[in-house]
């Protein structure tokens, strides 16, 4: 098990789905760059409720980072080409919103 931050973009809109066991979930698609320039597609899910409500916010090109359990995958793009992929079972999802507020409320608490 990997346990890791993952920071990229929105790739089109987060989707909540309900198991056979009524809970609800919600998956995504975020893309981030690797350390040689090229783009990494990672699958997201999460099951948190705060995590959930988070993604669902979020339009397709927001910033996000999301903090969870990864799983390294290969995956074949559109082209029949090889690439690596991430799976991340997400437990915190961070987006500029919540950095901005919480900026402002140590702000104010320095007054």
């Amino acid at each position: 098990m990997i346990d890791g931050l993952i920071a990229g973009r929105l790739d089109g809109s987060a989707k909540q789905g309900t198991a056979k066991t009524s809970d609800t979930y919600t998956t995504a698609k975020v893309k981030a760059t690797a350390g040689n320039g090229e783009t990494l597609l990672c699958s997201v899910i999460a099951f948190d409720d705060k995590a959930q409500t988070a993604l669902l916010a979020l339009d397709d090109g927001d910033s996000v980072a999301v903090s969870g359990t990864l799983t390294p995958k290969v995956g074949t793009d559109k082209a029949g080409e090889t690439r690596p992929t991430l799976d991340v079972v997400c437990h915190i999802v961070l987006t500029p919103y919540q950095v901005k507020r919480k900026r402002q409320a140590m702000d104010e608490g320095d007054e």
